[in-house]
């Protein structure tokens, strides 16, 4: 790949945070990038897992864009650590109880799948990062552990074990303090990841020597071929050291881990690799998602009803702020992402966070002749309860539209029939007009019938969609929301398009009206509207909603 420097220059946080690691690499003179995802596989993976191999990728390719030198990124699962408490979200969980304390690769595996509890989510995390077509490496911590692969970092981190403690010591309480050591040896006949202090280390052996707690045994352990395990935060920075880690990312809430990792590669002689750090999402009422809580949004969840893309769009914009993950975010993330994707295709503009999700190129399908909002409008409105029932009045603005002509569109249906029937509908409660807003609604239905053969003659789309705003225009210049101009003429106030939406459809806001009719038609338009105007009329104090 050609490198291009002139990126550098490119307003998008990837194209940013890979100029950070093409100045490490230059200052190293290194010829190739190592990019880094953890994992830890107590868990599934989740939609943290995919917001954060999703932003290291998109720091990779505009990492390889900018320098034109080879990149990888490995996912890396922390397969090792020991069993603390049973999931959960696992069946059969209380198998497990015998086995806490051990390895995660090291316990049967509840679901009968695999050979074991850590394998079986190894396998999850890798179907997971398959079927978003990501670019990876995956690596095992048992397979480094054992296979050797640690075993000169381990050892250099036995000669520097004091220092090494020496950077943790002043973050841990006394009887931690006490304690602690980087090394947690693997027991040589329970299997138990031990947290013990140790007696003695013996760097000249490449062992460490510590005690059993319940039987009082003492044994030298090697710190080599997976015998031992590292603590968290001395592990991190062990393999940032081991394998020449150039860029990881992480979460607010590991800030005092990096730096406490950074710290400790230093200590064994490596510089710690370029960071960045993301803020977490919040649920619908501020409050930082857990995983223990579930109370925020699965990626299983966000995928029923957008499309992957959409999800892509919503983890580029501003990482470093925190940002509500619920289900009313995906109709607006979806609509700027189908935005961001018709712009690509005019002008492929690094800047464009479609330009990171496609990789720089637009996609092959057709863009769909309607946004995700309005099939959203239309489902509601006709109260679709199914994709063919909706795709009738898509057909009304774009009358070739297919299923097969239109992929896009067509999965945009599915997910806005669902969308509706599970969050709109059962949600909306129009109103009637109020006596004073009645004039109005009565000059739209007479306005579209006096012009419904005039509208109907243009092509469908667009042309019928902006002559029929014309007449939402001309229907709401009278009171109570005619609103002067500063030209002297007069024109509508907001509150008639709130009102429409609230009326017609039960909701504060929606799209462009003319389009929404174009897409439903002149005689169910009419028809919607008169139903409205056959209400029993709304009490008087309703019509606030010209100010607003």
């Amino acid at each position: 790949m050609t490198a291009d420097p002139s990126l550098r220059t490119v307003k998008a946080w990837p194209f940013e945070e890979a100029a950070k690691v093409a100045d490490r690499l230059a200052g190293a003179g290194k010829p190739s990038a190592l990019f880094e995802t953890g994992y830890g596989p107590s868990g599934l993976p989740h939609i943290g897992t995919f917001g954060e191999v999703a932003r290291t990728s998109w720091v990779k390719r505009a990492f390889e864009r900018l320098t034109g030198l080879p990149a990888r990124l490995l996912a890396f699962s922390d397969d090792m650590d020991g069993l603390r408490k049973i999931p959960d979200n696992v069946p059969n969980g209380e198998m497990l109880r015998p086995f806490l304390g051990r390895s995660l690769t090291a316990i049967p595996d509840p679901f009968g799948t695999h050979e074991s509890f850590g394998h079986h989510n190894n396998a999850r995390l890798r179907a997971f990062l398959d079927a978003f077509g990501f670019d990876y490496e995956f690596a095992s911590a048992t397979d480094y552990y054992r296979s050797g692969r640690f075993d000169a970092a381990l050892l250099r981190m036995l000669e520097r074990h004091e220092e090494v403690r020496q950077v943790i010591l002043p973050t841990l309480g006394p009887d931690r303090r006490a304690t602690y050591s980087p090394f947690l040896p693997v027991h040589p006949k329970t299997g138990i990841v031990m947290q013990v202090p140790m007696e003695e280390t013996r760097p000249q052996d490449g062992t460490v020597v510590w005690r059993d707690p319940e039987t009082g045994e003492r044994f030298e352990t090697p710190v080599t071929g997976g015998h031992v395990k590292a603590q968290w935060k001395a592990d991190w920075a062990m393999r940032w050291f081991a394998l020449g880690v150039d860029y990881e990312m992480s979460g607010k809430d590991l800030i005092d881990s990096v730096k406490l990792s950074s710290q400790i590669c230093r200590v064994l002689g490596a510089e710690p690799p370029v960071s960045m750090t993301y803020e977490l999402f919040l649920d619908a009422g501020g409050q930082k998602i857990s995983k223990s809580k579930g109370n925020g949004l699965t990626i299983e969840e966000w995928l029923k009803y957008a499309p992957p893309e959409s999800l892509s769009y919503f983890m580029y914009q501003q990482p470093g702020r925190a940002k509500r993950l619920h289900f009313d975010v995906i109709p607006r993330a979806t609509d700027e992402y189908l935005s961001a994707r018709e712009k690509l295709r005019a002008n492929a503009d690094p800047a464009s966070p479609a330009w990171h999700i496609h990789a720089g190129e637009a996609p092959n399908a057709p863009e769909p002749p309607l946004t995700f909002g309005m099939l959203m409008n239309l489902a509601t409105v006709s109260a679709a309860d199914t994709p063919e029932r909706l795709w009738q009045f898509v057909r009304n603005y774009a009358p070739g539209a297919t299923p097969e002509s239109q992929p896009l569109l067509a999965q945009l249906v599915d997910y806005a029939v669902a969308y509706s029937r599970d969050f709109i509908l059962p949600t909306l409660k129009p109103r009637a007009p109020t006596p004073e807003e009645r004039p109005c609604f009565q000059a739209l239905v007479d306005l579209l019938l006096a012009h419904q053969a005039e509208i109907e003659a243009l092509p469908p789309g667009l042309p019928q969609a902006e002559r029929i705003q014309v007449d939402v225009y001309d229907a709401g210049r009278r009171e109570p929301f005619i609103q002067v101009m500063k030209d002297g003429s007069n024109g509508v106030a907001r509150g008639w398009f709130n009102a429409l939406y609230q009326v017609l459809v039960g909701a504060d806001q929606g799209p462009r009206f003319g389009s929404l009719a174009a897409a439903y038609g002149i005689p169910e338009t009419v028809r919607l509207i008169q139903e409205a105007l056959a209400r029993p009329p709304a009490a008087a104090a309703g019509a606030e909603s010209p100010a607003a």
